[in-house]
């Protein structure tokens, strides 16, 4: 779907490129022949595209990974076509700084909006994950299970104050696409690098966009 005369994913990795700590962006996404629609769009971008299981997010990350090596994995979701950079710079800022095993700025209570989320893991972490989901696929033959964290498992987050986890900007359903769209028409043109900052202000002085499809945005 169009954002700004734009595939939305195309909007979602323009933003993400602003981020001043991540060094490369590369989109995971299935084998499903549905998903090649997708890679031509991206690799058209001249970003990176892997492809893996379409049940296991996991191996996909881990594959991804195995072809284009880091030492950190930040994973933000593809419904996130509003997405700070600044609060992706964030999120690893922390992660680096108190040498974590593991990141979220989406934690219960002091989470950012839904469609900022941000998630940081290390190589060693994502692998060994990976690796724990397929064990324990073969034991119990579920098809996407989510393993225990490891032992000695560090994890941080990126408390955001007050909550904002009622806040909605993913786009997942068509209202919220709408309500994406309609922040996109009003402040794009204008500015391409809008913030999130923008955004509230845009919705402060527009009620019917504070609360589109009877949901929190603000």
């Amino acid at each position: 779907m169009p954002l700004a005369r734009a595939p939305l994913i195309v909007r979602q990795i323009e933003r993400m490129a602003r981020s001043r700590r991540v060094d490369r962006l590369v989109v995971s996404t299935t084998t499903d022949p549905a998903d090649d629609v997708l890679e031509a769009v991206v690799r058209r971008e001249a970003i990176a595209v892997h492809r893996g299981p379409p049940q296991d997010e996991l191996a996909r990350l881990a594959g991804a990974l195995e072809a284009y090596p880091a030492d950190h994995v930040a994973r933000v979701g593809d419904d996130s076509p509003l997405i700070d950079p600044e609060l992706i710079d964030a999120t690893l800022d922390l992660h680096l700084a108190e040498n974590a095993d593991h990141t979220t700025n989406r934690s219960p209570g002091a989470a950012w909006p839904a469609g900022q989320g941000v998630e940081v893991i290390t190589a060693d972490g994502l692998r060994r994950l990976a690796a724990e989901s397929a064990a324990l696929r073969l034991r119990d033959g579920d098809a996407d299970p989510t393993p225990p964290a490891p032992d000695r498992w560090s994890s941080l987050a990126l408390l955001a104050q007050p909550d904002q986890g009622e806040v909605r900007w993913a786009v997942e359903s068509p209202a919220d696409y709408a309500f994406v769209a309609a922040v996109y028409d009003a402040l794009y043109p204008a500015n391409r690098a809008f913030t999130s900052a923008d955004v509230r202000r845009l919705l402060e002085t527009r009620p019917d966009l504070a609360t589109f499809g009877g949901v929190r945005r603000l």
